[in-house]
């Protein structure tokens, strides 16, 4: 089969490789990798951005969707022709994190989804929703858990709440997505008004360039009359984190998820104590918060928005288009084989 691989880090080093087909062992399932998602984590650990330490050589990516075409001895949950995806955390079933929970991530601490077949444990992998194309729910397991997480789990977000979103990358506009079918006013910042316009187009509520508005947080606090924010998505990190912290109102939450701009930055303690306000981060989820996350996307037949799919042997393009910022919602590398 093909698949790509590092062998030492950097974009110069993800190459397509032939390796023997796997076969499903007691418990694990064969998929034919249809589909392939991009998140910014995969672009960091190609770079070696991510974990220095990493295992090479390695096949990455976190997200892909696909079809079971073999089970292995023991298997209940999945049949030949089952429509799936894998678990970022293979070993997050329920309830909060741990340390081994938070072990066996696809794409990093075990081979990814970049391949034309993985063999995963049956406790790794969830149907997806059936209204749902393999691109469409490629974007799933990274992403979309992440914003469902954030919103339901960390901030328990209610209609009538405001959101705000940094960026129309994929964890921002799924949670737009999910935010409004909540029943929440959602807010945005761009450095793009086309790109403002385009989330204006599936429900954003306003924009703000911050490039011409670099204090956006005044902006958020003009919107709410003078209030603040509910939830504040954070994606950027060190070059976001301080004005996310005067955007989000008295006892509101920020989601710490993204480090677009960095890992390092001094935090000013002051507003977090005498603000009240919830910092938390947010990595991924659960295969319980994946399944309820898809029954509401069942019931509300709510669609990803795929920015630009790729062919196979282009996925070194693909990974291009994420670290330029070329996209609009998700980057998705289409997979096919043969049997």
């Amino acid at each position: 089969m093909r698949a790509f691989q590092i062998s030492q880090f950097g974009l110069e080093h993800l190459r397509p490789v032939e390796l023997p087909k796997p076969t499903p062992g007691p418990g694990s399932v064969l998929i034919r990798v249809r589909a392939t998602a991009l998140n910014y984590r995969d672009l960091m650990l190609v770079r070696g951005h991510y974990d220095p330490n990493l295992a090479m050589p390695r096949i990455p990516l976190s997200d892909g969707a696909g079809e079971v075409v073999a089970v292995g001895d023991g298997v209940t949950r999945f049949k030949p022709g089952d429509r799936v995806i894998g678990l970022f955390f293979q070993h997050w079933q329920d309830g909060g994190p741990s340390p081994a929970k938070s072990r066996g991530a696809l794409g990093g601490d075990v081979d990814g989804m970049l391949a034309e077949y993985v063999v995963l444990p049956e406790d790794g992998v969830v149907p997806f929703p059936a209204h749902l194309s393999y691109e469409e729910a490629s974007t799933l397991p990274c992403a979309a858990l992440t914003a469902w997480n954030a919103l339901f789990h960390a901030a328990a977000v209610q209609p009538g709440d405001t959101v705000v979103i940094q960026g129309t990358g994929g964890v921002s506009i799924f949670a737009l997505q999910f935010a409004k079918l909540a029943g929440a006013r959602v807010l945005g910042t761009s450095s793009s008004d086309e790109k403002l316009q385009r989330a204006k187009d599936i429900g954003l509520d306003q924009g703000c360039n911050y490039k011409q508005n670099p204090e956006w947080s005044a902006w958020v606090r003009k919107e709410t009359g003078g209030e603040g924010a509910d939830l504040v998505i954070e994606v950027g990190g060190p070059g976001t984190i301080a004005e996310s912290m005067k955007a989000v109102r008295v006892g509101g939450t920020i989601a710490q998820i993204g480090v677009l701009s960095g890992t390092e930055a001094k935090l000013s303690i002051v507003p977090i104590l005498m603000r009240q306000i919830r910092l938390i981060g947010i990595y991924v989820g659960s295969r319980t918060m994946m399944e309820a996350m898809h029954r509401a996307m069942e019931c509300s037949q709510l669609k990803p928005m795929v920015g630009k799919t790729f062919p196979f042997l282009d996925a070194v393009e693909a990974y291009r288009t994420m670290e330029q910022g070329r996209h609009f919602g998700k980057v998705v590398i289409s997979v096919s084989s043969d049997d």
